[in-house]
């Protein structure tokens, strides 16, 4: 039964893939926004749109990526970050950054990528990063801070910014908290690029796959997470990146708690009985205040 599923599953991937290159391609030939938003079947696709500027963060571009992340639907199930162009995205716009614009538009640029990376963490959804090129700064750091990251043989990594005189103090703590702490600092005291086979060696990526093979592979993870129930999701992502902040000790009670939390929703009881009768679960998605 599970065998029959999975290439169930499967023919139903290689369909939709090709659905999804044409539905890609109509978002592609939209350039006026400087961010791309489509959602079909649980999956949110976000497109950073601007490759003539190298997808730079500039303050619009966080801002629009910012609504499209914060704007939660029911059917939501996952997110998938992606850009057009070789460059995934070179950081923040360094026009932004100049003396003439002044202290508090700087405040307020470095703010608004906080609260862009934090939200992508704190969102109930689990994000992907699909990256085809080059990520550099604050680009970088937005691959770090994805639950999920999927690169191209092509891609590279890199926070240049001790060459220009800006240390990349900001994309270091999402960087830091992806990587060994040392290659995390030569990262940053060097500005040397990571490949992509470094990047997954060292976990700052999941997956490295062929250009041809981003696409398909990319959406295979994400519709695997729409096959799980919502709020067992939210919660998992929820508790492993609050526990992996914290001590052993402190990790195992938080998880433990979450695990009873997990046992009184009601996904979590009909995950549970559709595997001791051998049959495929049926979700309510029930958020846990609505449980019985």
């Amino acid at each position: 039964m599970i065998l029959r599923g999975l290439f169930n599953a499967s023919d139903l991937l290689k369909s939709s893939g090709a659905l999804w290159r044409i539905w890609t391609r109509k978002m592609s030939a939209d350039s006026s926004s400087l961010t791309l938003r489509q959602q079909q079947d649980g999956i949110r696709r976000i497109i950073l749109n601007d490759p003539r500027k190298r997808n730079a963060l500039s303050l619009a571009m966080l801002e629009s990526l910012r609504d499209h992340l914060s704007d939660d639907t029911p059917d939501l199930r996952v997110i998938i970050i992606s850009a057009r162009g070789p460059v995934f995205s070179s950081g923040h716009d360094l026009t932004e950054l100049t003396s003439a614009l002044g202290r508090q538009h700087h405040r307020r640029v470095f703010q608004t990528c906080s609260e862009v990376m934090t939200l992508i963490q704190d969102l109930p959804v689990p994000v992907i990063a699909m990256v085809n090129g080059v990520a550099t700064a604050a680009g970088c750091q937005l691959v770090a801070s994805c639950d999920v990251a999927v690169a191209t043989e092509k891609s590279t990594f890199a926070t240049p910014g001790v060459n220009i005189g800006l240390f990349c103090s900001t994309p270091g703590v999402a960087i830091g908290r992806s990587l060994p702490r040392k290659v995390a600092m030569e990262m940053l005291l060097t500005g040397r690029p990571l490949s992509a086979q470094d990047a997954l060696l060292h976990g700052l990526v999941s997956k490295v796959v062929s250009e041809q093979r981003l696409e398909d592979e990319t959406l295979a993870i994400a519709k695997r997470v729409c096959e799980s129930s919502r709020p067992v999701v939210a919660l998992g992502k929820a508790v492993f990146h609050r526990q992996m902040e914290e001590g052993r000790d402190a990790a195992y009670t938080r998880a433990g708690a979450a695990m009873l939390e997990n046992l009184a929703l009601r996904d979590g009881q009909e995950g549970i009985r559709a595997f001791l009768e051998k049959r495929k679960p049926v979700w309510s998605h029930t958020p846990p205040s609505s449980t019985d």
